[in-house]
């Protein structure tokens, strides 16, 4: 019998009673400590003496091989992780019982070689493979080799892999079960020619996307004829990369719609439910950026119509296992399908959140043909749940352009209420141009939405990263931003809140006044330890310690002159004639994250770095800001300093981002207008087009196809 239970309200809290019942988080630790709380619950429980699988093995890597080798552990399940070059030392190598090498670094090489990954099942003597997403997790040929060995495959059946993966085939068959469809083409796109002909025989504005893509790869919005014919180039060369098909479609594009899709679970008995849905509408260059659970727009009549059509299409499909059909929404609530992905998604922890159910756990029991034991009356809504996608991306090009390296300083903010961190990496960690850049997906949990957004703005604000680039200043400020405060968000959102781009978040004037006066308690703490002698008592000091600073700050394009001095253990500064009161014992200059109560109000920063030529960074409210401080004294010598001089770039193509070289399209000697296409660069499989920002010569080519560049690179230079 299934109890139908709801999630507390303290989402982390390690185990919380209802009645007589009881929740239980997921806190599984191997002897390194690497695993981190996964804030699992689930209402329906394991039964230890249900059969289940003795040894799965996880093809795929990062966070998703983390948060299924976490509920596999839970359920008493032997893992077996694989693994490339790159990722010899990832954590879920580490955390699983079984570990196999696969190849080289490039998916192609490895985590898509499905000969290797059936070598590794059988030398393991794996009974089960759970794909994850992505890779070969849709992949209908591979689900056919494991069933030729008699080894469960930890997803739905190759037929239906085969129906829903090939976007032509899944509109028929959901036209056929009844579903709302997108006008289009129902057939293949011969050429970028053919393209064009399609989209005017459509109507412009037209989606060219992959026939077998998902996860934003392969997808292009043409709103006239050079857009589809570039779209269709692009879009086929990243279709191929990513999923070894370039076949692509066109259908008619919806303008500003919401993205929502409903959660399925269908088991091998003819049992499906819908888990309610997830707002995905926040999103760049198709991929999504914030997540949301429930969605703020649908009521509860449009839910359970959007539910019960994705029903029917799985019935239709004879579906099992977990899945997500997703719709287009626009204005007026009327829902279109756009696909159905036959895996699990990336944001499905929000879903765990807001319903009680563990969807790994499902999985793992649909596959080994266990009937679902929650009916539809089981699935509740409670509270609300957040996602946000931190990726190693610059988020002031382009909305998030890929970054790579090491991680010399990781502290994730699980020590927060209702935060779940689902993560793969750890301090010392790489990210590397081989895979896609995300560092964590970080989901908070609410009763309401105002405080799930609430805690992501504190999360963020405490999430310590180092080493690489990261987005989450952008996460943060959409987060604050009036126009998702208030729901009011569609595919459209980033464009139209940011036309020009990303800039930055504008502190208002008491914010920056509390970053200048930390900034100068930093500075004030930095002298102080500079006098004391090293390991002698605190009270001993090299010559006279001052008791008044005064300082010269230059921030935000602004010069300020203020006064630090010290009273009763606290720093006093004073700004334009504000005081602005911190305890001293805030300011330890060995930890990355400071909690500090400025005039009794608590606050987040975060020192980033300092030098001893006045250059400082400090992050707060997620932005690292940039800080010259000097004392007074040594600013009146600034105007004898000689000004640097500032390079003409404009005739340079560089990279804006680490990536590979797919092709080069110019000889040294050609001629170039404005705008022309000169290389192509991949980063995470994304094809970026370089375009000369002038008319010019070509005067020299710095690369070749197949080599790896950096970020800011010279690739090509005109006369």
């Amino acid at each position: 019998m299934v109890v139908a239970l709801t999630v507390p309200k303290l989402f982390l809290q390690k185990c919380f009673n209802i009645g007589k019942y009881k929740l239980h988080q997921t806190t599984s630790v191997v002897s390194s400590g690497l695993l981190q709380r996964r804030g699992i619950y689930t209402v329906d429980p394991i039964d230890p003496a249900e059969p289940t699988f003795g040894k799965i093995l996880i093809a795929n890597r990062g966070e998703i091989a983390c948060r299924i080798i976490s509920t596999a552990k839970r359920m008493g399940i032997k893992t077996v992780a694989v693994y490339s070059v790159a990722d010899s030392q990832s954590m879920h190598v580490k955390l699983a019982d079984e570990r196999v090498f696969i190849g080289e670094s490039p998916a192609s090489q490895s985590y898509l070689d499905k000969a290797k990954i059936m070598d590794a099942v059988k030398k393991t003597e794996a009974e089960a493979v759970h794909p994850g997403y992505g890779f070969l997790s849709e992949n209908a040929a591979f689900v056919g080799m494991l069933e030729d060995e008699k080894v469960a495959f930890i997803g739905p059946s190759a037929k239906a892999i085969t129906g829903m993966g090939d976007k032509l085939e899944s509109k028929r068959l959901a036209m056929a079960a009844g579903v709302n469809t997108i006008p289009g083409f129902d057939g293949i796109v011969r050429d970028a020619d053919h393209c064009v002909e399609i989209s005017r025989n459509i109507g412009y504005p037209v989606m060219i996307k992959a026939s077998a893509g998902g996860g934003g790869k392969g997808m292009r919005i043409a709103r006239n004829d050079e857009d589809a014919r570039e779209g269709f180039k692009l879009s086929s060369q990243e279709a191929l990369s990513s999923f070894g098909d370039s076949r692509m479609l066109v259908e008619k594009f919806i303008d500003n719609p919401r993205h929502i899709e409903i959660q399925v679970l269908g088991d091998q008995h003819g049992n499906v439910i819908y888990l309610n849905e997830r707002e995905c509408s926040i999103q760049r260059r198709n991929q999504k950026v914030i997540e949301e659970a429930p969605s703020v727009f649908l009521d509860e009549n449009t839910r359970k119509a959007m539910g019960e059509q994705a029903v029917s299409l799985c019935k239709k499909l004879g579906y099992s296992s977990a899945g997500t059909v997703e719709f287009l929404v626009d204005g007026d609530r009327n829902f279109y399908f756009l696909e159905m992905n036959t895996r699990l998604q990336v944001e499905h922890p929000i879903t765990e959140c807001i319903t009680g159910i563990d969807l790994v756990q499902q999985m793992i029991r649909v596959a080994k043909g266990h009937k679902l034991r929650i009916t539809q009356k089981d699935v509740k809504i409670n509270g609300w749940a957040i996602e946000s996608r931190v990726y190693a991306e610059d988020p002031y090009k382009n909305f998030g352009l890929p970054s790579i390296g090491r991680l010399y300083k990781y502290i994730e903010p699980t020590h927060l209420p209702g935060v779940r961190c689902d993560s793969g990496i750890e301090e010392g960690s790489e990210i590397s141009v081989y895979y896609d850049p995300m560092i964590c997906k970080l989901v908070c949990y609410g009763k309401d939405r105002n405080e799930a957004i609430e805690r992501s703005i504190k999360a963020l604000d405490s999430y310590v990263i180092r080493g690489v680039t990261n987005n989450i200043p952008l996460l943060r400020d959409i987060l604050t931003e009036e126009r998702f405060r208030k729901g009011d968000i569609s595919t459209n959102y980033l464009p139209e809140v940011y036309p020009e781009g990303f800039k930055g978040l504008k502190l208002p004037e008491e914010d920056k006044y509390k970053l200048l006066a930390v900034a100068s308690a930093i500075y004030a703490t930095n002298v102080i330890r500079s006098r004391q002698f090293l390991n002698a008592p605190k009270h001993v000091i090299k010559g006279k310690l001052l008791d008044k600073w005064k300082l010269y700050i230059e921030f935000d394009q602004n010069k300020f002159r203020l006064e630090v001095s010290q009273d009763n253990g606290q720093f006093v500064i004073t700004i334009d004639g504000k005081e602005y009161k911190i305890n001293k014992d805030d300011i330890n200059l060995a930890k990355p994250l400071l909690h500090v109560k400025i005039n009794g109000e608590d606050d987040v920063f975060q020192p980033f770095s300092k030098n001893a030529s006045g250059d400082y960074q400090i992050i707060y409210r997620g932005t690292n800001y940039k800080l010259f401080i000097l004392s007074q004294r040594s600013a009146d010598y600034l105007h004898l300093m000689p000004e640097k001089m500032k390079l003409d770039v404009s005739k340079q193509v560089r990279s804006p981002m680490p990536g590979l070289v797919k092709s080069v399209n110019c000889s040294v000697g050609d001629v170039v207008a404005e705008g022309q296409e000169l290389c192509v660069i991949e980063a995470m499989k994304m094809q970026n087009s370089m375009v000369a920002a002038t008319t010019g010569t070509i005067k020299s080519i710095n690369i070749h196809p197949g080599d790896t560049v950096s970020d800011d690179d010279v690739l090509i230079e005109l006369a």
